[in-house]
């Protein structure tokens, strides 16, 4: 089937809630893509973080194979092993609590908001300007964008949105907040890392009052910053966090983890979902979790993160270069838009702009140094154009 043709049932037949770049993509290996015209890409964009152990890891798609032969689904009414498994070791390789399985960031997301306030019995939920959390009712209402928020109010009650300053977030947090729910980094916002001290009086802050720390590491987890996950870096340790994208190695996958405190305030039918946690993505996810944590490959993922900002850095119209491990961003005094479209057209180079003036680069982190450098060199090129 043809482009045109796929673009003429998409025009007719699917709701037009994307802006599709015009290629079909049928084939990935690693950090590469290949189009229906048999033309390789060179992939920094991951899926949007997703396939961030590159597209079809081997191991990855040998755990799916084999546990797509033996069992797909029972439902959350029985067990399975790789369920409780895997629930095992986010648990015990993060924050100690326990774990509930969803199918996407933004689920999890909302089960972090409905345990929040069921803890404390429906205060206020704060968060920070310029982050994003979803795109259901209530993680869009923790999402103070006025864009995305405006065309489906009236949003959900009881979020407040301050500025991303410590002092700011303490004078926001009192007796009546029941979280306050942080991206430590801001991903879909143009990768604004928040500040180690803007993390540390949000927990302090939360100590004070009652409240519980919840950070969403659904883009910055799995070893994109350079830790297994992001809060790690800064001292500061949630109450939860919420994880998704990278998690299942390429299959839709998500979880919120708890620390001990709100391991046990759910009870049976307070919340639940039909796919989540399934054997299938379980196993999947699993091997993706044994690959990641894995001390020499983050620390590349550090040592390369630093490498590539100072190569971003020297390229024509960066003026700023934002982010942490393989998480990156560049501000341009061009259109990013623009760019963009280049670099995929021109030079078969996957990223994706976040604003009118900013890039976003989220390679996987396998990818080699050879071919970090050659992104760079068509990065430069499509630059060039502009």
């Amino acid at each position: 089937m043809s482009l045109a043709e796929l673009q003429r049932i998409e025009a007719e037949r699917v709701i037009g809630s994307y802006a599709r770049q015009p290629v079909e993509f049928v084939r990935g290996e690693g950090t590469l893509l290949w189009d229906a015209e048999g033309n390789e890409y060179l992939d920094f964009l991951c899926g949007i973080s997703v396939t961030s152990l590159g597209h079809c890891h081997p191991a990855i798609v040998a755990a799916v194979r084999e546990q797509a032969g033996r069992l797909m689904h029972t439902s959350n009414l029985f067990y399975t092993e790789p369920a409780m498994r895997l629930a095992e070791r986010l648990s015990a390789g993060s924050l100690g609590g326990k774990v509930f399985f969803c199918n996407s960031g933004t689920e999890a997301n909302e089960a972090a908001l409905k345990l929040a306030r069921k803890a404390r019995r429906g205060g206020d939920i704060v968060v920070v300007e310029g982050a994003f959390h979803g795109r259901t009712y209530g993680s869009l209402s923790a999402t103070p964008q006025e864009a995305k928020q405006a065309p489906f109010a009236p949003l959900v009650p009881g979020f407040r949105a301050v500025a991303p300053e410590p002092d700011a977030l303490r004078a926001a947090v009192d007796e009546r907040t029941a979280a306050v729910l942080l991206e430590p980094i801001q991903g879909e916002s143009g990768v604004h890392v928040l500040s180690d001290e803007l993390l540390m009086s949000a927990r302090e802050a939360c100590d004070e009052h009652g409240a519980s720390l919840i950070f969403d590491e659904i883009q910055t987890g799995m070893g994109r910053t350079g830790t297994l996950w992001a809060y790690q870096r800064s001292g500061v340790v949630p109450d939860a966090m919420t994880v998704a994208k990278a998690l299942g190695g390429g299959v839709p996958i998500g979880a919120l983890i708890t620390g001990k405190r709100l391991a046990d305030v759910f009870a049976p039918g307070d919340h639940g979902s039909t796919f989540a946690g399934g054997p299938l993505v379980a196993a999947a996810a699993l091997k993706a979790l044994e690959l990641t944590d894995d001390p020499a490959l983050l620390a590349r993922v550090e040592q390369l993160g630093v490498e590539l900002r100072e190569s971003l850095a020297a390229l024509p119209h960066v003026v700023e270069v934002r982010g942490r491990g393989l998480m990156l961003a560049c501000r341009l005094d061009v259109s990013a838009p623009e760019v963009a479209a280049r670099a995929l057209r021109e030079q078969r180079l996957v990223l994706n702009a976040t604003g009118p003036d900013t890039l976003r680069l989220l390679p996987p982190l396998t990818i080699s140094d050879e071919q970090a450098r050659e992104g760079m060199a068509r990065l430069e090129e499509a630059l060039a154009g502009g």
